[in-house]
């Protein structure tokens, strides 16, 4: 886990969280409890995504409705990136996760 910052488009604050990063996946999630608590921006997606685990069976809790543009800050570099939000009944506190 490496300390990462966000902040949203058009705002000036910056939320320190915990991130996976470059864990071998290719998507970064967030909580849409973690996206509330920070009033970040969702925006909808025009059609679903359906989260398959592993041994090919469907998510429980993994359909991708919105999604939330941010500045990504670590270390140096500066990205303006999409992060996917996801319904989990578990809170994950201050983390961004990469899935698969």
């Amino acid at each position: 886990m490496v300390k990462i910052e966000l902040k949203q488009e058009d705002e000036e604050d910056e939320i320190m969280v915990e991130a996976l990063l470059n864990s071998g996946t290719t998507e970064l999630v967030m909580s849409s409890k973690f996206a509330r608590k920070y009033k970040f921006e969702k925006k909808k997606l025009d059609r679903l995504i359906y989260i398959i685990n592993v041994n090919g069976t469907f998510d429980h809790e993994g359909i991708i409705e919105h999604i939330v543009k941010v500045k990504l800050f670590y270390r140096e570099q500066k990205e303006r990136i999409e992060i996917d939000m996801i319904e989990v009944e578990y809170d994950v506190g201050n983390t961004i996760a990469s899935m698969p």
